[in-house]
């Protein structure tokens, strides 16, 4: 008997394990462009790090065609959560589109313009009749060039602005096809390295946008709360190791993305690069400052790039950033 009892616990215990080991959420995250670029290091790092698994979630990252993209996916119900520019709501809940921000990885702007040192383009004004890269005309970089143009006083006709895809906006800029380019710090490292003599348009004259964030829509934050919940705190997760060993990180995302493999100096330089421009002086990772979303929003609808004003409450939400230690 107790030997009958005993293999009956071990079924039961293994019963156990196995439904425990099945009730990992499966989640779909929307990228606003492939998954391998170091942009998207906080989400990389999580998954392999195993930072998603804590929170019983099996995620699976799918790019998408730029930002807006991703928010209309979300919105349209083919996934809960997505990354993209905290401005993205902005842009979107105008024509209807019940996304919001749920955490934003960073105090600082993601966008950065880049120029040709050798063609001495110094300024924003600079750039008028000059032919510039953007990843998509979808993606909120394009949008954020857009403001930064508002902000000088030129408009989208005084300059010639090409979509050239995720490769292609510092691929053409490294060939000389175009005499600037707006995108991500990554897109700046890659420049660097194929041997152009970058310089970057100084940060005052870029219109202040803010950093990717993490989208959900209204629904999986009323439906799913642990879902989102848990996807914002094991990204945080990733860009806290980031912040606090930029090398140490640039090792665990090669061995996620092989392909960069000897390429570790490239990417720690590129993770220096979003500590110092994008991620600092946030004093609690994650957390939507209000009076920022609240600045770009008046900005791009003055400016006439967004028809219609939202409510600013209906743009964000900090309910999955609640303390200091939300990251823990």
């Amino acid at each position: 008997m107790f030997k009958s009892v005993f293999k009956t616990s071990l079924v039961a215990l293994g019963l156990g394990f196995a439904l425990g080991a099945q009730a990992a959420t499966d989640v779909t995250y929307l990228l606003p462009a492939p998954p391998n670029s170091p942009a998207f290091a906080p989400w990389i790092i999580a998954k392999e790090k195993g930072y998603y698994g804590q929170q019983n979630l099996n995620v699976t990252f799918i790019a998408a065609k730029g930002g807006v993209d991703v928010a209309k996916q979300i919105g349209a119900g083919n996934a809960m959560v997505g990354g993209a520019i905290g401005d993205t709501p902005i842009i979107v809940r105008a024509n209807g589109i019940p996304v919001r921000d749920v955490a934003v990885l960073g105090a600082g702007g993601v966008t950065m313009i880049a120029t040709d040192g050798d063609k001495k383009i110094n300024s924003i004004k600079d750039l008028k009749g000059k032919t510039l890269t953007v990843m998509s005309y979808s993606d909120t970089t394009y949008y954020a060039l857009l403001a930064s143009l508002r902000k000088a006083g030129l408009d989208i006709t005084d300059v010639n602005i090409q979509a050239a895809g995720p490769a292609g906006v510092w691929q053409l800029f490294s060939a000389k096809k175009s005499d600037a380019m707006a995108g991500v710090p990554d897109f700046v490292v890659n420049a660097e390295e194929s041997g152009v003599n970058v310089q970057l348009i100084p940060q005052d004259q870029i219109f202040e946008s803010m950093a990717q964030s993490i989208m959900a829509s209204d629904d999986a934050i009323k439906n799913h709360p642990d879902v989102v919940r848990g996807v914002v705190q094991a990204t945080l997760k990733g860009m806290r190791d980031i912040i606090a060993d930029p090398k140490a990180a640039a090792a665990t995302f090669v061995k996620a993305v092989p392909a960069y493999a000897g390429k570790e100096a490239m990417v720690e330089k590129t993770f220096k690069l979003y500590v110092e421009h994008v991620y600092a002086n946030q004093a609690v990772l994650g957390k939507i400052d209000p009076v920022r979303l609240d600045n770009v929003r008046q900005f791009y609808v003055n400016e006439g790039i967004v028809s219609r004003e939202s409510k600013l409450d209906d743009l964000y939400t900090n309910q999955f950033i609640e303390t200091t230690t939300a990251t823990q």
